[in-house]
């Protein structure tokens, strides 16, 4: 079987979307956990939390 060398730099390419889309994700989750929507969600999961274990 031949070996195909055609695509050789498709894996630079890979990385280079998948680094965007990371950094696109995190920027999207830093921006609605510091608003008051991510305080609002991240208090509730800790009441739940607390709760669950008895301490709430």
């Amino acid at each position: 079987m031949r070996a195909r060398h055609d695509e050789r730099g498709i894996t630079t390419a890979e990385y280079a979307m998948g680094t965007a889309a990371g950094a696109g994700l995190a920027g999207l989750l830093y921006t609605l956990l510091t608003g008051g929507l991510g305080e609002r969600l991240l208090r509730t999961l800790f009441e739940h939390v607390m709760g669950l274990l008895g301490i709430g």
